[in-house]
């Protein structure tokens, strides 16, 4: 649980993007028990956004389609918000719906992790294909 400088509790915002929630289908983790090792209390939440890309990605055969089906099946147990942005790609509208709201932001998205840090928000990842880390720049 994090504290801020008053010495109070809260928890801390996750954001999860599309490739987070296939995490669990493509490396065999737990995700929200890996969160919770790692931050104690957190608030998973997912964009509008990145439901509809999972959905769509669901439609398809093959793994990608398997783990996207789990990953929109997880995003149940988040808290679905809107982005606030009407356009821009889901990378865009989860950069800068983290850079309004804080908090950090799972996911294993090269590029866009880059982009997180260049803002300062830090980012959970997939360490050694198995486990959880935070980046911060």
């Amino acid at each position: 649980m994090a504290v801020d400088r008053d010495g109070n509790s809260h928890r801390v915002t996750v954001l999860l993007d599309t490739n987070a929630l296939m995490m669990p289908s493509q490396f065999r983790i737990d995700l929200f028990e890996e969160l919770r090792d790692l931050l104690g209390a957190y608030e998973p939440v997912v964009l509008v956004e990145v439901v509809e890309e999972l959905r769509r990605l669901s439609g398809g055969h093959g793994k990608e389609a398997a783990a996207a089906r789990l990953g929109l099946e997880m995003s149940r147990k988040c808290t679905i918000v809107e982005s606030g942005f009407d356009e821009g790609t889901v990378d865009g509208r989860i950069l800068g719906y983290a850079g309004q709201h804080g908090g950090m932001v799972l996911t294993n998205d090269r590029a866009l992790r880059n982009q997180l840090l260049i803002q300062r928000i830090p980012v959970i990842s997939l360490k050694n294909q198995k486990k959880l880390g935070v980046i911060r720049r």
